[in-house]
C-alpha cells in the first residue's frame, strides 16, 4: 500500500491570490463553509509564472496564508501549492509548499523506452479485459492495443512525474507533502479507460498520489462559464470518479485519491455535475484568478481612486491585448467586438464597470469578453507595485466582502453543498 502521512480531505479549494492581500478574505469563505456544515480545505495555488509576472516568492505566499490563519484562528489543515511545477521549476517552491501540482503535459506524447513499455504491458496485462465500474451502469473494454497504445501515449510523462516527485520527497521528507499529478493542460481528454491505465503507471512508478487532474471535453475558459456539452462533462466525471475508486482498491492508491478539476473558477453550469459525481470520493477545485477580478471589482465598487484605477487597467489592457491575450490563447474566447471601448469605459459609473465585470450569466450587463480580458490583465497591476497594491489595502473592506461573498456564493456552496450559485 502506497500511503503518505500528511492527507487532503474530502473537500478542498485552491484559490489563487496574485498579489498576496486576499487570503483572510479568502479563509473566511470556508469558514462559512465549516459553519454550513461542511470542511472544506484551502489550499493557495499560485505558479512559477504567475510569480514571475508579479515579481513575487513563494515565501510570500506562504507569509500571508500564516498571517491569516492565525487571525481568523484556524485550526483545520491548509495547504500552500506550488502550482503547475516541473524539474526546472521545483527549486523555489520546496521549502515555502506542502503541495505540489506535478505538471506533465508537455511530456504527454513523448515515448517512453520500448523496454519500459513492454515491461509495464506485461506487468499490466490483467488490465486487459472489459471492466464494469461500480456506481455506474456503462462498461467499458480494455484491449492489448488500448493498453500498449496508452503507455506509449502516457508512460514517459508518468517517469517525468515520478523524476519530479523523488526531488521533492529527497528535500520534504515522504509523506510530508501532497502530490498531485496534473494532465491537464494538453490537447486531447483523457478516456475513463485511459486515466485507469495512467493510474496503474502512477502507482508503478511509487507516486503516493492524492489527486489527480485529467482534461475533459469542452472548453474550461479563464473565469468564465463551461463551454461544452454538460452531459457529457456529466457522464465523462462519473467514468473518472469510478475508475479512480477501482485503481485505489486494486493498484494501492492512497485511499483518499480523488479529482482535481483545474480552471475550476466560475464553471457554474457543471458543478451540480461535480457535486453529485463526487460526493463519495471528494473533490478539489482549483480556482485562480477569480480573486483577482474581485479584486478590480471591488475597487470600482469603492469609487473615487478605486474606480479611477479599475478604468486605467482596462486602459492599459485593452491596449496590450494581443500580449496579454497571447499565452492564454488556449484558455480564453474574447470577442474582439464586444470589449468597450476605453474611452467609453472612462464615462462608466461604478454601477456600470461592476456589472459589466462581475460574473452574473443572468445580467444583460454582464460582458465576458470584458471580464476575460482583465482576467489575463494582472500583468497591468503588477507594474503599477505600490500603488495598486496600497490600494487594495485602503479599500480591504469591500474588496474582502466581495472575494469572500464570490468564493462561498457561487462556488464552495454550488460544488461542495450542492446549492444554486447566487
Amino acid at each position: 500500500m502506497i500511503t503518505d502521512e500528511v492527507k487532503l480531505d474530502k473537500y478542498s479549494v485552491g484559490v489563487g491570490d496574485r498579489f498576496a492581500h486576499q487570503a483572510k478574505a479568502q479563509l473566511q469563505a470556508c469558514v462559512l463553509a465549516g459553519r454550513a456544515g461542511v470542511d472544506v480545505i484551502p489550499v493557495w495555488n499560485k505558479s512559477n509564472r504567475e510569480h514571475n509576472i508579479i515579481g513575487s516568492e513563494p515565501a510570500e505566499t506562504r507569509a500571508a496564508v500564516d498571517a491569516a490563519v492565525k487571525v481568523l484562528g484556524w485550526k483545520k489543515p491548509h495547504f500552500c501549492d506550488a502550482d503547475h511545477i516541473n524539474l526546472t521549476t521545483v527549486e523555489r517552491f520546496l521549502a515555502p509548499c506542502d503541495f505540489f501540482t506535478i505538471d506533465v503535459a508537455d511530456a504527454i506524447g513523448q515515448s517512453a523506452t520500448k523496454s519500459s513499455i513492454d515491461a509495464f504491458v506485461k506487468q499490466r496485462a490483467g488490465l486487459e479485459c472489459k471492466l464494469q465500474l461500480e456506481g455506474v451502469d456503462e462498461a467499458f473494454e480494455i484491449t492489448p492495443e488500448l493498453l500498449r497504445g496508452t503507455a506509449a501515449k502516457f508512460l514517459f510523462a508518468v517517469q517525468e512525474a515520478g523524476k519530479v516527485y523523488r526531488r521533492i520527497e529527497s528535500a520534504k521528507g515522504r509523506g510530508r507533502f501532497i502530490a498531485e499529478v496534473s494532465m491537464d493542460e494538453t490537447d486531447a481528454a483523457q478516456t475513463p479507460a485511459e486515466l485507469l491505465i495512467i493510474l496503474a503507471a502512477i502507482a508503478d512508478e511509487g507516486i503516493p498520489v492524492q489527486t489527480i487532474a485529467p482534461k475533459f471535453t469542452g472548453r474550461f475558459n479563464k473565469g468564465v462559464d463551461y463551454v461544452g456539452n454538460v452531459e457529457q462533462f456529466r457522464r465523462e466525471i462519473t467514468l473518472d470518479v469510478a475508475a479512480i475508486a477501482w485503481a485505489v482498491k486494486n493498484f494501492g492508491l492512497p485511499e483518499n485519491l480523488k479529482l482535481s478539476v483545474h480552471s475550476g473558477s466560475d464553471k457554474f453550469s457543471i458543478y451540480a455535475a461535480i457535486h453529485e459525481a463526487t460526493k463519495r470520493q471528494g473533490v478539489h477545485l482549483k480556482t485562480a484568478g477569480t480573486t483577482w477580478l474581485e479584486e478590480i471589482i471591488g475597487l470600482a465598487e469603492a469609487g473615487g481612486d478605486g474606480l479611477a484605477l479599475a478604468k486605467e487597467i482596462y486602459a492599459e489592457a485593452y491596449a496590450h491585448r494581443e500580449e496579454l491575450c497571447g499565452p492564454y490563447a488556449t484558455v480564453i474566447d474574447i470577442d474582439p467586438g464586444k470589449l468597450p471601448d476605453p474611452a467609453a469605459v472612462a464615462r462608466w459609473t461604478s454601477e456600470q464597470y461592476t456589472s459589466a465585470l462581475r460574473h452574473d450569466p443572468r445580467s444583460k450587463k454582464y460582458n465576458s469578453s470584458f471580464r476575460q480580458l482583465l482576467h489575463v490583465g494582472f500583468k497591468i497591476a503588477a507594474k503599477m507595485g505600490r500603488r495598486y497594491l496600497e490600494l487594495l489595502e485602503v479599500n480591504e473592506a469591500v474588496i474582502a466582502k466581495n472575494v469572500t461573498e464570490n468564493l462561498f456564493d457561487r462556488h464552495i456552496a454550488p460544488v461542495f453543498l450542492g446549492k444554486k450559485t447566487r
